[in-house]
């Protein structure tokens, strides 16, 4: 029986890049996720990441900082 892959959602997008990112991944997850994801969206999500970290580091230097 072949089974239908479902698209994945954008949380599992998220949390696949967040457990890549940790370096946390089981080697089954990722071969499962791999026909799921579509490169398109790891890259877009994996630059919003960035965008978000890179934001909340310069808020709490000017928090710190207090200007």
């Amino acid at each position: 029986m072949d089974r239908v892959m479902k698209p994945a959602s954008f949380l599992d997008v998220v949390k696949t890049i967040a457990f890549g990112a940790l370096g946390v991944r089981r080697r089954a997850d990722h071969e499962r996720e791999t026909t799921r994801i579509k490169p398109l969206h790891i890259i877009v999500a994996g630059i919003v990441a960035a965008a978000l970290f890179i934001l909340t580091l310069i808020t709490i230097v000017r928090m710190v900082v207090g200007s």
